[in-house]
């Protein structure tokens, strides 16, 4: 059993080595960021991508396809897929037509222009498809491509050494603790 200064002294090694391996790798990672050996590829189109090639297309919502699998789709883009449904809400530039079709189609294609306008990120269940037609009316802009951020970070603009701070955080109190 160690005693409680051998465990002081581990933990204070265990956390040196971390804020160590931390910096090491900040200072790797902005070396390798200003060599340019870490690609931007914030421009270039997701892999599988084939309608990229074709010119600008959008997502929309099938017409005809079962209201309750539309809806559970809906849900899900306005929920967990993060898509901004805000201009489909009452009183929002795209909340006309009041139809599930309609506000469907705007939430979509939201979702397929954050997440790289992949074939993939426009499925929802087989309940839409991806067309070249712009699908914007009146007040209501649909996204196209490079409108819309993605929903994650590039990894260029994410700080590398916030990991070891929070890793850091974490075992603080354990250390201090025993």
């Amino acid at each position: 059993m160690l005693s409680s200064s051998m465990r002081k002294k581990l933990w204070v090694l265990v956390l040196q080595c971390l804020l160590l391996m931390g910096c090491h790798l900040v200072s790797s990672m902005e070396v390798a960021l200003q060599d340019g050996a870490i690609p931007d590829t914030t421009l270039s189109p997701p892999e599988g991508n084939t309608t990229f090639l074709d010119g600008t297309t959008w997502c929309v919502a099938l017409p005809g396809v079962s209201q309750a699998d539309l809806q559970n789709a809906l849900d899900w883009a306005c929920g967990l897929g993060m898509a901004d449904c805000k201009p489909i809400q009452q009183g929002g530039a795209c909340y006309e037509p009041d139809t599930l079709v309609s506000h469907a189609s705007y939430a979509f294609n939201n979702f397929y222009q954050q997440n790289g306008n992949s074939d993939i990120a426009c499925n929802f269940g087989g309940t839409a498809a991806v067309t070249k037609t712009n699908p914007s009316h009146g007040k209501c802009v649909y996204a196209a491509p490079g409108s819309v951020g993605s929903a994650a970070p590039p990894f260029s603009k994410q700080n590398p050494s916030s990991l070891w701070w929070q890793l850091a955080c974490l075992l603080l109190p354990l250390y201090l603790g025993s």
